[in-house]
Formats: structure tokens, sequence, C-alpha cells
């Protein structure tokens, strides 16, 4: 199934990677280090960040009134979340184990890490948790989906995507009945590349 569209795919992951790699470097710039899942800044960062935190009082008093009034609408959303993590979570930990599909590490998509930056106040680091968790959680669900998919019905769509989910290129192209036919079995089981990247 190596096709053009496959290529494109391997080279935008690549191009990821090097994306990866030039917000490491990011790190120099802006004195801090990555020890395991912990940030830290240098003292006289952290001292520079803390004078720029906007106290409460005026980050309140600044707030436009119907951000205010929608907070609790946005934080309501929280609830189906949550029980959409728990159900994908137990999901795949009872199918991808009957199924043969390598478990979607949960810890990888969900990064909450903005607590380490002083120049934040309580509000903004409670906003910053709040979309860490639920944009890690979207990323998180549509990686469990796209290996459920190709499990299940690994066939390209006929009309154009917004975004393609990081198994599509394994993907039978739309209309190829002998391709899938013949082949279905081995693409459900195509997972090395997630196996290598595991192990390097």
């Amino acid at each position: 199934m190596a096709t053009r569209i496959t290529a494109l795919l391997e080279a935008m992951k690549k191009l990821e990677q090097e994306l990866l790699l030039e917000i490491e470097k990011k790190e120099a710039e802006f004195y801090y280090t990555v020890i395991g899942k912990k940030v830290r800044f240098e003292a006289e960062v952290r001292k520079r960040h803390r004078n720029l935190a906007q106290r409460l009082s005026r980050y309140l008093s600044e707030a436009a009134l119907l951000n205010i009034l929608t907070a609790p609408l946005i934080w309501l959303i929280l609830i189906p979340a949550l029980l959409l993590d728990l159900t994908v979570t137990v999901f795949q930990a009872v199918c991808f184990r009957v199924y043969g599909i390598p478990r979607v590490k949960r810890q990888r998509y969900i990064v909450i890490d903005h607590q380490a930056l002083a120049y934040l106040n309580f509000i903004e680091k409670l906003n910053c948790l709040y979309c860490g968790y639920f944009n890690g959680l979207i990323a998180y669900v549509q990686e469990v989906a796209a290996r459920t998919e190709q499990y299940w019905c690994p066939i390209k769509h006929a009309r154009r995507l917004a975004a393609m989910h990081s198994r599509y290129g394994k993907f039978f192209e739309y209309g190829d009945a002998e391709g899938y036919r013949r082949h279905l079995e081995e693409t459900r089981r195509d997972f090395a590349d997630l196996e290598n990247k595991a192990r390097g």
C-alpha cells in the first residue's frame, strides 16, 4: 500500500519531529529545563516571572463580563469530558487486549505543566489546566479511535477530511475492494511502527 499519500504522511511525521526538536531548543532560550514531568526555571527568571503575574483583583476587574458569564458553561463541559475519559480508558483496556491493538499511553497526550509558570495567576493556571486536560483528552480519544478504526474499518474517505489521524496512511483507498479483501487481516495487525516507536 506504499503510495504517494503514505510518503506525504511520513514526511509530515518527520516535520512534526523537527518541530518538536525546535520547541525543545526553546528550553535554553527561556532558561528552563524539563526533568521527567517537572519544569524548572532558573531562580532569576522565576523571580522575574512572579513580578509579571497579574493580581487576581486586577485580572477580574479587567475581565470581559461575557467571559465571566460564560465560565460556568465552559466548566460544565468538564463533566462529560471526565466521563469520556473514563469510558475510553476502560474501552481500550478491555477491547484492545482482545483485538491485539497496542494501547494508547494516556500520559503522552494529556500534558498539564503550566502550573510551573509563575507569571500566571491562580485563575490563569486553572484555565490552562482545563485546556491542557481537554485538548490532551481529545488527542488521546482521537488516537484510540484511530487504532480502533484501523482494526474495524481501515478505508479512506472519498470526501476531503479537515484533518487526518495518525493511522490514516495505512488505510485502503476508497473503492479498493480487492485490496481490502486481500489485505484486511494484515492491515488490522499493522502496528509495528508503534512498537518501534515504543522501543526507540
